[in-house]
């Protein structure tokens, strides 16, 4: 046993001992508590706990909230050792509860298990089936989930550059390498020499396959799973399949002509807007939000003409017209409840009554743009900045922006939630919001989803770090020449025998007895 097992292990027997042996947070008899504490995610400056945006949500909840607020950068480690310890907060933001160590504390008793508990309340209620299994873990739900759009993947092009050539944002993954072909060789820029791209694609940082990023897209239009998928009543992972190497022949093909950014086996993910506004690269597949960025950045370098540089379409059809778009899990974390201190049933009721108010129409507005008519006021449906002078209010704006929205359930401006958008500078980036939220319902309609994110895989979990690089260096390898199509497949053989085989059969097993 390692050392982080043995201290998981020490970790959970003293979480067992203090259940068993200590009253409710607030007292030494079990029902109502008068306060709550958390911990949570900051991106920021950590609030004030007497500040003026902790008192408005101490109102609304109800409760006093101590809150300890963790950098982002930390709180993977914070959360490890949290859960390692015998002192866990009432409720805890759990960014990764399909971890191995989150999943462990839950199964053995650390965590309320939701499972049914939040059809009663009207905001916890989960609002998709889909997201609902993709949040849970083997079927059980350790957490409320925090609502993210379940499809949000598109294309984003320099609309200049079309508008300049003639053309029109892609419907197809031909029509995308023709618009890549003619953004690399045709000029696009107009300034007479062959200096610009079509796709940029970036190293991605994360060694697993599944990862939503550029590749993934490709795959998954070109009819491969998404990360895994029955084939004729036997699961497979996205990489075994002919449909895989049909989208990699295709990367590789524009690759081989130039079409992409030649450094993208290096590439820093956070400087993949920079040949995009810098007009060396006129094409990026990611996500929809990624559009306000861009727009920002291109507003900085052009403010006269950033309006008419940005195109945007939603996932592609492959090249018989078939269409297979890539969906998001839905969800980013969750908000979990212990039982060390929450104890009892009417207590655990006590907690979800707040989280409900938090997660209502009201909470989202006021954990996500502030408080009305202080802060913001609503023009046309959006959340439009006052008093933008007044120091309080600057502080009260990085609270919301960096703090405070991590409590969110159903917040997340942008990405599918109850808060108002914050109203875009111009009518193009207006209309780029209405265009989000068409093509997501309009794919969301081929949405190929992984039936593996319910469940956990032991092997995976034990083996993960061994067997995630193995195809994904290896599909770079093949993109950038350095190993043919045979030597590929070798290396997929190569993760099966590895521990893939024992993976897909942990998956199968748990699919078809529903994770029970």
């Amino acid at each position: 046993m390692n050392l982080t097992s043995r201290r998981l292990l020490a970790g959970l027997l003293a979480i067992s001992t203090a259940t068993a042996a200590t009253a409710c947070s607030s007292g030494d008899e079990p029902g109502a508590t008068n306060e709550l504490t958390m911990m949570v995610p900051l991106f920021g400056t950590a609030p004030d706990p007497a500040g003026e945006m902790q008192k408005a949500v101490e109102k609304l909840a109800g409760k006093k909230l101590r809150i300890t607020w963790v950098p982002n950068a930390e709180y993977g480690d914070k959360t490890n050792v949290t859960l390692a310890s015998d002192k866990l907060p009432d409720l805890m933001v759990v960014q990764d509860q399909k971890g191995p160590s989150f999943v462990k504390a839950a199964e053995a008793g650390a965590f309320w298990d939701l499972t049914g508990k939040l059809d009663k309340y009207p905001n916890l209620k989960p609002r998709n089936e889909q997201t609902r299994l993709n949040s849970s873990v083997n079927g059980r739900t350790f957490g409320v989930y925090r609502v993210r759009p379940l499809l949000r993947s598109a294309v984003l092009l320099r609309k200049d550059w079309l508008d300049k050539l003639g053309l029109r944002p892609p419907k197809t993954t031909d029509d995308l390498y023709e618009i890549a072909k003619a953004f690399t060789e045709k000029d696009p820029d107009g300034n007479g020499k062959k200096d610009t791209y079509g796709l940029i694609i970036p190293k991605w940082p994360t060694p697993v396959f599944n990862s939503s990023n550029p590749y993934n897209a490709i795959d998954v239009w070109f009819g491969a799973p998404n990360g895994f998928g029955m084939r004729g009543g036997r699961l497979v992972p996205e990489f075994d399949t002919p449909e895989f190497f049909a989208a990699n022949r295709y990367i590789k093909k524009m690759i081989d002509e130039g079409l992409v950014n030649r450094d993208f086996a290096t590439l820093d993910t956070g400087k993949w807007n920079d040949p995009f506004v810098q007009g060396k690269g006129g094409i990026i597949i990611d996500v929809n939000v990624r559009a306000t960025q861009l727009y920002g950045l291109l507003k900085e370098k052009d403010p006269d003409r950033y309006t008419d540089m940005l195109a945007m379409t939603g996932n592609l059809a492959r090249p018989d017209g078939q269409k297979f778009s890539l969906p998001f899990t839905g969800y980013n974390g969750v908000l979990a409840i212990s039982k060390q201190t929450i104890r009892t049933d009417a207590q655990l009721d006590e907690v979800l009554k707040v989280l409900d108010r938090l997660a209502s129409k009201e909470g989202a507005v006021l954990l996500t743009n502030g408080i009305e008519g202080r802060n913001f006021r609503v023009e046309d449906g959006y959340a439009v900045h006052i008093n933008e002078d007044d120091p309080a209010v600057k502080t009260m704006n990085n609270d919301v922006d960096y703090a405070f929205i991590q409590l969110g359930t159903t917040a997340s401006v942008g990405v599918g939630g109850d808060a108002y958008a914050w109203k875009p500078a111009s009518k193009a980036e207006q209309d780029n919001l209405r265009l989000r939220a068409e093509l997501e319902k309009l794919d969301l309609q081929t949405a190929v989803h992984d039936p593996t994110l319910p469940y956990i895989s032991p092997a995976l979990t034990a083996k993960g770090a061994t067997l995630n690089p193995i195809v994904t260096d290896a599909r770079v390898k093949y993109l950038a020449g350095e190993i043919t199509e045979e030597q590929l497949k070798a290396e997929i053989k190569r993760w099966y025998d590895s521990g893939g085989s024992q993976a897909v059969t942990e998956f199968q097993d748990l699919i078809a007895k529903g994770g029970n």
